[in-house]
């Protein structure tokens, strides 16, 4: 009964040894499958991180430049605004010329008519100063 017992014992041994036999021989094999697809991994990601590396540099050449022209922008509109203020005093100022202007006119023909007409009537009236 004793060499059953054994027998049957190293007869599971045996079976568990070449289970694990097997597990072991598709572990490595499942390792070597990890290795080539972390390799090829590796291998595509290198240029695509350095590509990632150079978008970004020129992302942040793209945004100084933006943040100087937007700087530009800010002093040419500062300008404008300048510009537009002179416009309107030098508009206040031409209309105060043009209406004093207007106004010594305006004088001036009410004066002449005045005297032509005290002239004229002292022509017709025979009165001579």
């Amino acid at each position: 009964m004793n060499d059953i017992f054994y027998g049957l014992i190293t007869l599971s041994i045996l079976v568990a040894v070449g289970f694990l036999v097997c597990v072991l021989v598709e572990l490595r094999s499942t390792l070597r499958a990890v290795k080539e697809f972390l390799h090829t991994t590796e291998c595509t990601l290198k240029p695509t991180l350095e590509e990632l590396q150079q978008n970004l540099r020129s992302m942040r050449n793209v945004t100084n430049n933006l943040s100087k022209v937007t700087e530009d922008v800010t002093v040419i509109s500062g300008s404008v605004r300048d510009v537009g203020e002179k416009v309107r005093l030098m508009s206040g100022v031409v209309d105060e010329v043009t209406s004093s202007a207007a106004i010594k006119v305006s004088s001036f023909r009410s004066g002449v008519r005045a005297a032509a007409g005290v002239l004229l009537r002292n022509l017709l009236t025979g009165k001579h100063g």
